[in-house]
C-alpha cells in the first residue's frame, strides 16, 4: 500500500491508497504511530482511496486514535467510501472516530 503524506498548517494528512488488510495494516499503523510520536498530534486520515479495510486496519486506526487521545490531539477520518463506511458500521466503529465527508472538513475539525 502506498501512503501519501501532506500538510495543511499544523494538520498532517495521511492518505493510504489501496487495501488496508493484514499485509498492509501493520506498516501503515507503524508509520502513523511514528508521525504521532514525532509531534504530529493533529491528524487527518483520508480513506477516499481505500478499497477495503480489515480488522487489522481497524486495529491500526484504533491504536492511532488511542495514542492521539493520550496526547490530547485530534484524529479525524475523511473520504470514507460507502463500502468502507458499511464495514465501519458493521464493526460499530462509527462512534469511535470523528468522520467527515471531505478532506477540507476533516482539516477544519482536526485544527
Amino acid at each position: 500500500m502506498e501512503v501519501v503524506e501532506t500538510r495543511s498548517g499544523a494538520v498532517v494528512i495521511v492518505e493510504p491508497l489501496g487495501r488496508m488488510d493484514s499485509t498492509t495494516a501493520q506498516p501503515f499503523g507503524d508509520r502513523v504511530v511514528k508521525l504521532i510520536r514525532s509531534g504530529s498530534d493533529h491528524l487527518v486520515i483520508d480513506l477516499g482511496q481505500v478499497l477495503y479495510i480489515s480488522s487489522a486496519g481497524f486495529r491500526s486506526l484504533l491504536i492511532a486514535g488511542k495514542l492521539i487521545d493520550e496526547l490530547q490531539g485530534k484524529l479525524v477520518l475523511c473520504g470514507v467510501s460507502a463500502e468502507v463506511k458499511r464495514l465501519f458500521e458493521i464493526g460499530c466503529f462509527t462512534d469511535l472516530f470523528d468522520i467527515c465527508a471531505t478532506r477540507d472538513e476533516g482539516v477544519l475539525k482536526a485544527t
